[in-house]
């Protein structure tokens, strides 16, 4: 089915972004401009697209939650034998993207990606609801199974199996951090004159860069 999508576009002008207004370390200008998506009651502000690539050098993305956010980096969980884990296990290196699109707001994060410690794995995974650590359990993510039945049925096994007892983390899944190299602010603006910063790692310092749009 052809769509003729050519006329669908917004101009942008909800706020402008340059060097005076923007924070020296990124770490900080990021956890601005979240608390401002928070603020603004954007849905899910913590969704963020992750992308990596599989060992034909194919990229492929997805949306993840960020979990916590440091000067070491941005946190994420998932199954470390999933499509994603096992990629980022042969090429520690991903981008994440977070649209902010209420805002006009977009935020472009790359770097090498580790994983975190088990105590810090183990402390994450206990904090979470009782159903989504049987989900953990229930989900051998990114297999192929026969149906959703068989998924809805794993869980029912699981939960009386592990009734009125604690659920531990399983060993194949934890946390990564991705530790950033740099990280691009976009601000959109009109006629398509968007503000783009690039803050680069140099050293141990950061510098900005303004990108033509």
């Amino acid at each position: 089915m052809k769509k003729d999508l050519t006329g669908l576009r917004q101009d942008y002008a909800a706020a402008t972004f340059d060097e005076s207004l923007a924070h020296p370390d990124p770490f900080i200008q990021f956890g601005h401009w979240f608390d401002q998506a928070l603020d603004s009651q954007v849905p899910e502000p913590n969704a963020m697209a992750l992308s990596t690539v599989d060992s034909l050098g194919k990229p492929r993305s997805r949306v993840v939650l960020l979990k916590g956010l440091d000067e070491g980096g941005f946190v994420f969980f998932t199954n470390y034998q999933s499509q994603k884990g096992r990629e980022l296990d042969a090429n520690p290196f991903a981008s994440l993207v977070f649209l902010w699109l209420e805002l006009q707001r977009q935020v472009r994060v790359e770097g090498r990606v580790k994983k975190i410690s088990v105590a810090e794995s183990n402390a994450y995974f206990s904090s979470r609801p009782r159903e989504s650590q049987l989900g953990a359990l229930a989900s051998a993510q990114s297999k192929v199974i026969p149906n959703r039945q068989y998924l809805e049925d794993r869980f029912l096994f699981l939960e009386k199996e592990y009734e009125g007892k604690e659920i531990y983390r399983p060993e194949s899944w934890g946390g990564y951090r991705l530790i950033p190299e740099q990280i691009e602010f976009w601000q959109g603006r009109q006629s398509r004159l968007h503000d783009r910063l690039l803050y680069q790692k140099s050293d141990q310092n950061w510098v900005i860069k303004r990108l033509a749009p």
